[in-house]
């Protein structure tokens, strides 16, 4: 066992160190345990540009959920609609698993 000889100080409000302490309490942990295994067994990515993709994304998903109504109601005819919204999914489908994995703060 490694000796826990230094001391580290961080300054939080209330409301975070509450949290902290009920997420501890729940993986009946102390929570000088809990944030060590928080902060030294999750790797962190930093994808540098990943919210305009995430903004335009949301943009290609409203436009597709309009043309879906208007194709639902018979106003147009839309070829490959099913196949385009598969592929919408599908890559917010990656998103959501780029974002999970630098869940972190």
């Amino acid at each position: 066992m490694l000796l826990k000889d230094k001391n580290l100080h961080i300054r939080i409000s209330d409301v975070d160190y509450e949290i902290i302490r009920s997420k501890a309490s729940l993986a009946r942990t102390t929570i000088s345990q809990y944030v060590l295994k928080c902060c030294l067994e999750k790797q962190i990515f930093v994808i540098d540009g990943l919210d305009e993709v995430l903004r335009q994304q949301k943009f290609i998903g409203n436009n597709l959920n309009q043309l879906a109504r208007l194709a639902n109601s018979g106003a147009i005819s839309v070829v490959g609609l099913t196949e385009m919204v598969d592929l919408y999914s599908q890559v917010s489908h990656k998103l959501n698993e780029l974002l999970e994995r630098r869940r972190w703060r």
